[in-house]
């Protein structure tokens, strides 16, 4: 399994979002709109991964969507604002993936169906798959997504628009760092949903990142941070509540 991307609500328009970042000097993007959500979004790839910076375009669409993934945004945008929300994990075998997590007794979401609009008109299409659990303070768990496409075909195709450019390639998201009150529950709780490499006493392995678990008492458990290697200077930006380290 693969970090796909890392889900951050904003309140800005993805507009402002990738004019800030290119401000910096980072190749980001808008990516388009979840008509069915009333969401849109704007995008910073890495080599295998990406960033999904996520607003709200319709709150009354959002509001009923009845979607998880839209239902933790407006969760955390009520109750802290802007910034991380959760990371999701791409797999080729998602409808495998939910039967094994039904067959634990773990109630998932089934896999459902899900499309975005392009700025070019193209339609992007993904299944995707989550574990059903209340949205609270606790640290949600990641959910899962499997493309249309091969990541061959979807790296060409976004090269092809310019959503990828030659410096997006250089870099890779190498740690997602969780701050949560019980490391070891959270770690025991993913390895034995999500069959993840246990690396050390902190860590979690996927193909291409890492996850560090720490030990925080902070009443909302998120992810705090994310490290992105391959930048040509290093430096820490905190964007609308959330911390990138560019090492």
């Amino acid at each position: 399994m693969y970090l796909d991307h890392i889900v951050h609500s904003v309140t800005k328009k993805p507009q402002e979002v990738a004019k800030d970042w290119t401000g910096k000097g980072i190749h980001a993007v808008v990516g388009g709109q979840h008509t069915k959500w009333g969401t849109y979004n704007a995008l910073l790839y890495t080599r295998t991964s990406y960033v999904e910076w996520l607003a709200v375009e319709h709150e009354e669409v959002a509001k009923n969507a009845n979607h998880p993934l839209i239902d933790l945004i407006l969760h955390d945008l009520d109750t802290s604002g802007a910034g991380f929300n959760t990371i999701c994990i791409r797999t080729t075998e998602i409808d495998g993936l939910n039967s094994q997590l039904e067959k634990q007794g773990i109630k998932t979401s089934g896999v459902l169906h899900a499309e975005r609009k392009t700025t070019s008109g193209l339609v992007r299409k993904w299944k995707m798959l989550f574990v059903t659990e209340e949205i609270s303070e606790a640290l949600p768990s990641p959910f899962f997504i499997e493309w249309e496409e091969s990541d061959e075909e979807k790296y060409r195709l976004l090269e092809e628009d310019g959503t990828i450019v030659k410096s997006n390639l250089e870099l890779s998201i190498t740690v997602c760092e969780f701050h949560v009150r019980n490391p070891r529950e959270v770690m025991d709780k993913w390895k034995n949903y999500f069959k993840l490499i246990e690396h050390d006493e902190h860590t979690l392995l996927l193909e291409n990142t890492r996850l560090l678990f720490k030990q925080s008492n902070n009443t909302k458990e998120r992810l705090a941070s994310i490290e992105i290697a391959g930048a040509k200077k290093q430096e820490e930006i905190i964007y609308e509540q959330a911390t990138y380290r560019f090492i």
